[in-house]
């Protein structure tokens, strides 16, 4: 990888943190290492930026083993020990229980444990933070799912909250796509651990995947413009009245009226 396409990882990492506060001063951050080359990114982009960032704050990492990795998980806790990176694996039992009484659980059922466990284990961990590896792939592809499939105009949040508020949740990839996490992992010389749902075929994800990568081909800027867009709304050229500003909402009873008569046509 040239120091020029790494100094563009880091640099857009920063602006990201940046931009939506997601680390600040004293945080310990841990990171949801997935044996990918993404959250691997994430781990050493954020070590990196911890020795110079303006505000001090610690990282460590930890990976939830569910059962569905493809190769051993040991030679990465062996790089990573290597590298004096503070790192725990946890086996999590009642994944592996699910997988024996439901192997053809879905993805929400399997990430409804895994979110429990990463919880539990930041906990131990003394972590407020914790870092997810999502790329600007994900936002995207997420972007396009919720508008196609569940009629939502939303992607993911760049940072979160856990639901009892104990812990912030952040996505500092958010501006780096995946073929800059494929080159940046790769000049680390990481054991890339890969997960048997990520080869899954036939999916609501893999098809959307599949359509990026054909129009990509012809618009390169695609997934730029697209998060671009995410961040520029323009509320009156959509359809939710709650955010219009055309001056409708002043007349509630006028338009309770007019959907009656229209009902009664």
């Amino acid at each position: 990888m040239t120091a020029d396409r790494e100094r563009a990882l880091l640099r857009k990492v920063g602006e990201a943190i940046h931009r939506f506060r997601m680390i600040r001063d004293g945080d310990r951050v841990a990171v949801a290492l997935s044996g990918g080359k993404d959250s691997l990114t994430l781990l050493e982009a954020l070590l990196r930026l911890a020795r110079k960032a303006p505000v001090e704050f610690s990282v460590c990492a930890f990976t939830v083993e569910q059962g569905k990795f493809l190769r051993p998980i040991e030679p990465l806790g062996e790089w990573l020990r290597a590298r004096g990176v503070a790192w725990t694996y946890y086996r999590d039992a009642p994944s592996f229980r699910l997988l024996e009484q439901e192997p053809d659980h879905g993805c929400d059922l399997c990430s409804r444990y895994r979110r429990r466990a990463v919880y539990e284990i930041a906990r131990e961990l003394g972590a407020n933070v914790i870092a997810f590896g999502h790329t600007a792939d994900d936002f995207c592809e997420a972007l396009l799912r919720n508008a196609l499939f569940t009629g939502k105009l939303s992607a993911l949040p760049p940072v979160a909250w856990s639901r009892q508020k104990d812990f912030r949740l952040i996505r500092p990839l958010v501006f780096v796509t995946e073929q800059l996490t494929a080159a940046f992992a790769g000049a680390l010389g990481a054991p890339v651990i890969p997960c048997g749902c990520s080869q899954k075929t036939g999916t609501v994800r893999r098809s959307i995947r599949d359509l990026f990568a054909d129009l990509e081909q012809d618009y390169p800027h695609l997934k730029e413009n697209l998060l671009s867009a995410m961040g520029n709304l323009d509320p009156n050229r959509l359809l939710d009245n709650r955010f219009r500003e055309d001056g409708d909402q002043a007349r509630p009873a006028a338009a309770a009226e007019l959907l009656r008569v229209v009902t009664d046509l």
